[in-house]
């Protein structure tokens, strides 16, 4: 079969189908040669892996134009994994190579670059930030790691708190908008769902890298091949003074994983450890600023998936988070006698869940359940306890029991996919809820896609939500649970030289949770407002410089991206903490190009302007109502390329701009570092 694309005829083809995710799929919709197939076409399509497609390249023009890959990416935007040109929902994913062109030295600062991402940096390089989507709190967004739901209930604060470094990620996707279907009830404003690498032999990783503020950081990873199973280990260290008074920080990342090939299915074993300690300066309270957290987060998984019509995917996980909260550090001079102690807090997540797919004419049908128990053992937070342990006087916990059904129609040019949520949470009595999900895309050609989607989530309060009382906050332990509505709709365009997607959402929340206040001497009261209505925008386009202009210039890519949300809120003149404090408007945009021979710079630059105000503290006393200041920041990175060894040197913020995003925190000028990495 040929086809006429850009003058040129090819021929893509696929020898076989063995266990290879996008082939029959990506058939579907390409010009293709089959050699052989068996057996029902969809039941091929195994959501593995993505590894590089089998074909043969063919073309009967001189011109030199190098093969177009077939696109690969599986994403986690439905119950069912699918290629990306099929998913019915705009999905954001940022790929390995932007990751390693990117300044940065954690997620956290990763998604500053990402125009549909709110990010509020209390301390950087992963020390603690809240993520936001669409003008949510930081609360309403999930955060999984290969699909393993790390959301932490005690508070979205250490939801983060994963063992993860750079080096060991594949890919992260970003599901923007209520997600309760994909990612369980706490994904009221969308999702993050961190993918790592999966080796596929023995190979090893390490960098080093160092700078100023004494910053200090190691990475090791290694990966070992076995006849049927494959094993990797990684390690991440990250060291700093801090650039202000008491912002130090000393964060140890361990992660293991394990893959054993059973008789064609799959055995997934996960476990890793975070350990953090920092200095936080001014973190929860402007008149407090020698306060200090010192976190552990463990966890474990194991995930089966079977083969055939009717595949099985059952998955355990279970999750710990310590955290010692001192709002005088120790050592601090002159602590008040009316200090009681330092906050203890201890939480715990367990949950099993059976997900079910069936593979028909009619596409894939997806049904199981879900059980997820969180609780909490604390001095601070909770009901009192009968009886104690050690120091965790109070407790609390609750169970969430959900069932779930979606099927995914894969016609010609269409994708339907229809499905819900039924959830119970045991804090809520004898009440059940339903959460539907509808998503549509229509592909009029091979490059452009339309969709639509309508969806509905909710998100139970936090247990700091429900119980933290001091002399600074009132807590409300009747809050009730959140709920979401979102339309949107957009377009997304492919082609080998620009790649770019415009989108338009409206989100409509209910008995939304914030902590406020009504003037700058009152006491933050954690409340549901009646709604609040967010409009929003986002639009991002990349170019492929090399593929429009040839390899003989300098430049390979080039991307710009824009977010702009509007607020309609009921309840005004409150002080807001978080969620009346959304970005307005957001824009990035990045440039990776050669300068010599191996050598090359990546640059990536981003304003944003944010709506609503913070009570500014003098001397650690309340002032003066401020609104927040638009500010823009550009960071470079430089590479240069061995065969084997990279060596790097990242400036962030070289303008040294002064800005703050989170009320009285001051966020870091200059920072210049740099150090090497080598592949094994």
């Amino acid at each position: 079969m040929l086809k006429k694309q850009f003058k040129t005829t090819r021929v893509f083809r696929f020898k076989r189908f063995a266990r290879k995710s996008y082939s029959v799929f990506n058939s579907l919709h390409k010009t293709v040669t089959i050699g052989v197939l068996s057996g029902c076409a969809l039941i091929s399509a195994h959501a593995t892996t993505v590894e590089p497609a089998e074909r043969v390249y063919t073309q009967t023009s001189t011109d030199s134009i190098p093969p177009t890959e077939l696109d690969e990416v599986v994403v986690t935007a439905s119950k069912v994994d699918l290629p990306l040109n099929l998913a019915a929902k705009q999905v954001t994913v940022i790929s390995r190579q932007e990751i390693e062109r990117a300044p940065v030295r954690s997620i956290e600062d990763l998604l500053n670059y990402v125009a549909g991402v709110d990010i509020l940096q209390r301390g950087p390089h992963g020390v603690q930030a809240d993520i936001s989507l669409r003008g949510g709190s930081f609360d309403q967004t999930a955060i999984l790691l290969n699909g393993v739901n790390l959301t932490n209930p005690h508070t979205g604060h250490y939801s983060f708190d994963i063992p993860i470094n750079l080096s060991d990620i594949e890919r992260i996707e970003i599901v923007q908008g209520p997600s309760s279907l994909v990612f369980g009830a706490s994904a009221f404003s969308g999702g993050v769902n961190i993918i790592t690498r999966k080796d596929t032999g023995s190979n090893g990783f390490a960098k080093l890298e160092g700078g100023m503020h004494a910053l200090f950081g190691a990475e090791a990873r290694g990966a070992y091949k076995m006849e049927n199973s494959l094993h990797s280990l990684s390690a991440g260290y990250k060291h700093s003074d801090g650039y202000i008074a008491n912002s130090d920080y000393n964060i140890v990342n361990l992660l293991w994983q394990s893959r054993f090939d059973i008789n064609g299915s799959n055995l997934d074993v996960m476990a890793g450890l975070n350990d953090k300690k920092q200095g936080a300066n001014t973190f929860y309270s402007a008149a407090h600023p020698n306060q200090f957290d010192d976190t552990q987060g463990i966890f474990a998984s194991i995930r089966g998936e079977t083969g055939g019509r009717l595949k099985f995917i059952p998955h355990i996980y279970w999750s710990r988070h310590y955290d010692e909260f001192q709002l005088y550090r120790d050592g601090t001079p002159d602590i008040p006698v009316t200090y009681k102690g330092h906050n203890y807090h201890r939480s715990d997540v367990f949950g099993m869940n059976l997900n079910m797919q069936y593979a028909s004419r009619w596409g894939i049908t997806s049904f199981g359940g879900e059980f997820r128990n969180e609780g909490i053992v604390s001095n601070v937070l909770g009901k009192p306890m009968d009886d104690t342990i050690g120091k965790y006087t109070k407790s609390d916990s609750r169970t969430n029991i959900s069932y779930f059904l979606e099927h995914n129609f894969i016609f010609n040019r269409f994708t339907l996919s229809v499905g819900g949520l039924l959830n119970h949470n045991t804090a809520v009595v004898d009440k059940f809820d339903l959460y539907p999900a509808l998503n549509a895309s229509y592909r009029p050609s091979e490059s452009l896609k339309l969709y639509a989607s309508w969806n509905k989530a909710t998100r139970m309060p936090t247990f700091t939500d429900l119980y933290y009382t001091t002399s600074t906050h009132t807590a409300n332990s009747n809050l009730e649970a959140e709920t979401s509505e979102a339309f949107e709709t957009g377009l997304k365009y492919i082609h080998p030289v620009i790649k770019g997607n415009i989108a338009a959402f409206y989100m409509k929340g209910r008995n939304m949770i914030d902590w406020v206040k009504t003037s700058p001497d009152a006491l933050w009261e954690s409340r549901n407002h009646t709604k609040i209505n967010t409009k929003g925008f986002e639009s991002t386009v990349s170019l492929d410089l090399k593929e429009w202009f040839g390899t003989s210039q300098p430049f390979h890519s080039f991307s710009i991206g824009f977010m702009v949300l509007d607020q309609n809120m009921v309840e005004s003149g409150l002080i807001s903490n978080y969620a009346l404090n959304p970005l307005r408007y957001k824009f990035t945009a990045a440039l990776h190009h050669d300068v010599l021979k191996n050598l090359s710079l990546s640059w990536n630059f981003r304003w944003q302007e944010r709506e609503g105000s913070y009570v500014q503290y003098v001397d650690s006393q309340p002032g003066e109502r401020v609104d927040f200041t638009p500010f823009s920041l550009l960071d470079v990175k430089a590479s240069y390329r061995f065969p084997h060894v990279d060596l790097f040197v990242n400036a962030n913020n070289i303008f040294n701009t002064t800005h703050v995003d989170f009320g009285n925190i001051p966020q870091p000028g200059f920072w210049l570092s740099g150090g090497a990495s080598i592949r094994f």
